[in-house]
């Protein structure tokens, strides 16, 4: 499936703004549920790739459940029709707000990922009089082949309790009046396309299950392992969707699970990123004495991952087919850093140009911000062309 861009149409439109392909998006969403169904595989999507209200609706629609990382997320996930029962909230730095919005929704599950988060949601719950379900975030010291930024699963990282202080922590929760431990969670990175990586956790979740039943005859009914798919931002045409297939079939493979276990995953830039697309126009090209820079009205605060992460997103002229030059495609904020790419081959570009950065549907606005006093990014759906061109 190739994202058809009404190019004649963004020629008339302010830019920058973000272009979701409603119908890409929601082939995703339908092939993502269908693998995960023959394992009967529970999908959460991670709100945080993609906030966009419209997306959220497509989202929530769709049947899956959602995972949330702030008060902010839940409100959003509740306001797009996401059933509280299907929200599990995790974060490493919830506040008391948060965590009693939660209690007051009467989500899921919250993903607790210290002691004293622990002790906090036990005295917030006994303030309510409830008793909240809680999943026990693990580090498995897991190594992830992905950016250093984005991986999470490490014994040094800030999140979750390590695997080795498992046993405490579920002490804890036994004496707390107001927890009900129903699982465990875990998430070691993003944009991961090994699957090899995938195996490694299975083979330290299998370990760390054997010896809770080995040593406290102890079985979880829920085992959550967050996400981490990656999409292949070079060739978002041929590779609009990604491999699902192989990713449920590795965790079936490979994970051992008891009797009655349900298995979570939160899903976020494998099902929004390709659908997404940054769309601005050239204000100038500027030449140099070895280079030529195409100077764009999108800027790092616009998209961030290439300052952010050294992130790869493809870059199309939509306005020429002429013969390709090389060109920096730079934006105008104040900082050095503000590049969407380097040495690019495009087709011939001149100012008023329209270019296309591709796979900017995860982590694009939702990372959105207003440095240099700049407005914020839009979101234009696919459907809305046939109302617009209509006008």
């Amino acid at each position: 499936m190739r994202t058809i861009f009404p190019v004649g149409l963004f020629q008339n439109m302010k830019t920058p703004f973000y272009y979701y392909d409603v119908e890409l998006l929601k082939a995703t969403l339908a092939t993502a549920t269908c693998e995960a169904d023959k394992y009967g595989y529970k999908l959460h999507y991670a709100v945080k790739a993609n906030f966009n209200p419209r997306l959220l609706k497509i989202i929530a629609d769709s049947g899956v459940g959602c995972d949330c990382v702030s008060g902010g997320e839940v409100k959003a996930a509740i306001a797009a029709g996401f059933a509280p029962e299907n929200i599990v909230f995790a974060g490493v730095g919830k506040t008391d707000d948060e965590i009693s919005l939660a209690i007051a929704e009467n989500i899921g599950c919250i993903n607790a990922e210290s002691f004293p988060e622990l002790e906090i949601i036990n005295a917030l719950a006994a303030e309510q009089g409830r008793v909240v379900n809680v999943a026990l975030r693990v580090n498995p010291n897991v190594v992830a082949h992905t950016h250093s930024n984005i991986t999470t699963g490490l014994a040094e990282n800030k999140f979750g309790i390590n695997y080795e202080q498992l046993s405490e922590a579920i002490g804890v929760v036994e004496r707390a009046e107001n927890i009900k431990l129903i699982g465990l969670h875990f998430h070691i990175g993003s944009q991961i396309l090994d699957m090899n990586d995938f195996v490694a956790l299975c083979d330290r979740v299998n370990e760390i299950q054997e010896s809770l039943y080995n040593t406290m005859r102890l079985t979880m009914s829920d085992i959550n392992v967050g996400g981490g798919l990656g999409v292949r931002y070079d060739a978002p045409d041929e590779f609009p969707v990604p491999d699902f297939a192989q990713y449920f079939a590795t965790y079936a493979r490979h994970l051992k699970l008891r009797e009655g276990q349900k298995v979570h995953f939160e899903l976020g830039r494998s099902l929004v990123a390709q659908c997404g697309t940054l769309i601005t126009k050239t204000t100038l090209v500027k030449k140099g004495l070895t280079k030529q820079f195409a100077v764009v009205d999108a800027g790092m605060n616009d998209l961030v991952r290439p300052a952010l992460y050294e992130a790869y997103h493809k870059i199309e002229n939509l306005s020429s087919d002429a013969s390709e030059e090389v060109y920096d495609v730079v934006g105008p904020v104040c900082e050095s850093s503000d590049v969407f790419g380097k040495d690019r081959e495009l087709a011939s570009t001149k100012r008023g140009d329209v270019l296309a950065i591709r796979s900017a549907g995860a982590y694009g606005e939702s990372m959105a911000f207003g440095y240099n006093c700049r407005t914020l990014p839009y979101g234009f759906l696919s459907t809305d062309v046939a109302y617009e061109q209509a006008e």
